[in-house]
């Protein structure tokens, strides 16, 4: 029996259509890696954490593998407010002794990290979560700054557990600390552990949900969004000063995960709800999104 278009629910039709459309992004990126970074506002904000979470979910049950890792700063702060511990930071990076260390660890790996995996479990995922310690999954060095106490960088990453869960279908939770040779704990900014991991992974895409649009002509005007470019143009961005201040190390981890082999890296606005899906999965993505020069375009 045909029934007419009037008696077809008008949000049920833009669902069913919606799904249509993803198709093909879904049979595109089935069995691949996305390296998600997580932060920003949709951290804080209890709905938007809701609709990231949802996210990670659907991306997990259409066959794609998410991969999250997650920073914390806010949470850290709170936690030395209660300690009377005074953050402080030099050169837009955490200054952190040994006592500021102790209650990154906690908060990271004990506090975050287990809340994320306990929402992606009730949104119906397996979650695991973890840390660089864990298997040796990344091995710390300390920070050329020297300054700024145990703030660490990437050595090296064993991706040998991390792809196990991932084949098996789990979600893994990453919180960015991670121990030296020694088995000292460091703080590594948790957008270049997403880069260096998606690199090691060979991740399809490697996506940071931030609080701004994307990559901005002119930082004061939300119009000016570039959707897409290179590597090469990411980086005249960069020496022509139009990708300043905190995106500078936002876009370097882009370039330096694409020249390893990651074949898409995205800056997307976490503060809009289901961002992830909307990038992932439409033709117009809501950030920017770069790209190895020969990646095809209509693949966003």
């Amino acid at each position: 029996m045909i029934y007419p278009s009037e008696y077809i629910h008008a949000e049920s039709a833009t669902r069913v259509r919606v799904l249509s459309e993803a198709l093909p992004y879904i049979q595109h990126l089935a069995g691949r890696t996305v390296v998600v970074k997580y932060g920003g506002a949709a951290m804080k904000d209890g709905s938007l954490k809701d609709k990231v979470i949802r996210d990670i979910v659907f991306l997990s049950c259409v066959g794609i593998r998410p991969v999250v890792v997650h920073g914390g700063g806010p949470e850290i702060n709170s936690w030395l407010d209660k300690l009377n511990i005074e953050p402080q930071f030099k050169d837009g990076l955490r200054v952190t002794d040994a006592q500021t260390m102790d209650v990154v660890e906690m908060v990271l790996v004990g506090r975050v990290n287990k809340e994320l995996v306990s929402l992606i479990n009730q949104a119906g995922g397996l979650a695991v979560g973890l840390c660089g310690k864990d298997a040796n999954l990344i091995t710390a060095r300390p920070l050329v700054q020297t300054d700024v106490g145990f703030v660490g960088e990437v050595s090296n990453i064993n991706t040998k557990l991390v792809e196990s869960l991932v084949q098996n279908g789990y979600v893994p939770v990453i919180s960015s600390v991670a121990a030296d040779e020694t088995g000292q704990a460091y703080n590594i900014n948790a957008d270049t552990v997403a880069g260096e991991l998606a690199a090691a992974l060979g991740a399809e895409k490697m996506i940071l949900l931030t609080d701004t649009a994307g990559i901005l002509k002119d930082y004061k005007d939300p119009s000016t969004l570039l959707t897409k470019l290179d590597i090469q143009q990411a980086r005249e961005l960069i020496q022509s000063g139009v990708v300043a201040g905190g995106m500078i190390p936002k876009v370097s981890c882009c370039v330096r995960s694409l020249a390893q082999g990651v074949r898409a890296a995205h800056i997307i606005d976490g503060r809009i709800p289901h961002a992830l899906l909307l990038e992932i999965f439409t033709d117009e993505g809501i950030g920017s999104m770069i790209v190895a020069s020969e990646y095809q375009w209509s693949m966003s």
